[in-house]
């Protein structure tokens, strides 16, 4: 049996891994990446105004994320706002790409999963499992522990570590940018 694509070389796959990315970190390079070997090419998508509160512009998070990814080819970055699968409408992407790190991720994906194929059934979600070594990671993980002068070398690239400096500086010690969890204790 020859799949579609081996019959017509001509077909690319074109998968968006959408996210605020507030920041991005080594958890989604390493989605990214791995998705990349995937498809024929990888949309990192960057949500310009979610219902949450964002530490970084969308210009700066659409920065990062593309110094993120240098010399990479198949994987580009563009920033949008609306439904996800509208978005790949729009581009001509076939598959979103969602990361999962722990079990409560998949009741999350799975529902959004099933809305996304209610609104888009041509659009296809595929879960990535993350790397064992990303499993705690997340934005909001990253953004507490830099808020307090922590250090997160270990969890995001040089030049994402330097624009978290710079911008809780930027914002001084009064500002209350990431709600109080288990680490401030």
């Amino acid at each position: 049996m020859t799949s579609a694509r081996s019959e017509h070389p001509e077909i690319m796959v074109r998968a968006v891994f959408p996210g605020t990315f507030d920041p991005i970190h080594f958890g989604h390079i390493d989605i990214a990446l791995r998705a990349a070997r995937l498809f024929d090419e990888l949309i990192v998508a960057v949500y310009d105004k979610p219902l949450k509160s964002l530490l970084f512009p969308p210009e700066a998070r659409l920065a990062l994320v593309r110094e993120s990814f240098p010399d990479m080819p198949k994987i580009k970055v563009m920033g949008y706002s609306g439904l996800t699968v509208e978005f790949c409408r729009a581009i001509g992407a076939q598959v979103i790409v969602r990361g999962l790190r722990v079990f409560s991720d998949f009741e999350y994906e799975f529902r959004m999963g099933l809305a996304n194929h209610r609104l888009a059934p041509e659009i296809e979600v595929i879960a990535l499992i993350t790397a064992e070594e990303h499993t705690f990671l997340s934005s909001s993980t990253v953004r507490e522990i830099a808020s307090l002068g922590g250090d997160v070398s270990s969890m995001v690239p040089p030049h994402v570590q330097s624009a978290l400096v710079r911008r809780f500086q930027e914002l001084g010690d009064g500002q209350q940018v990431v709600p109080a969890t288990s680490l401030r204790d």
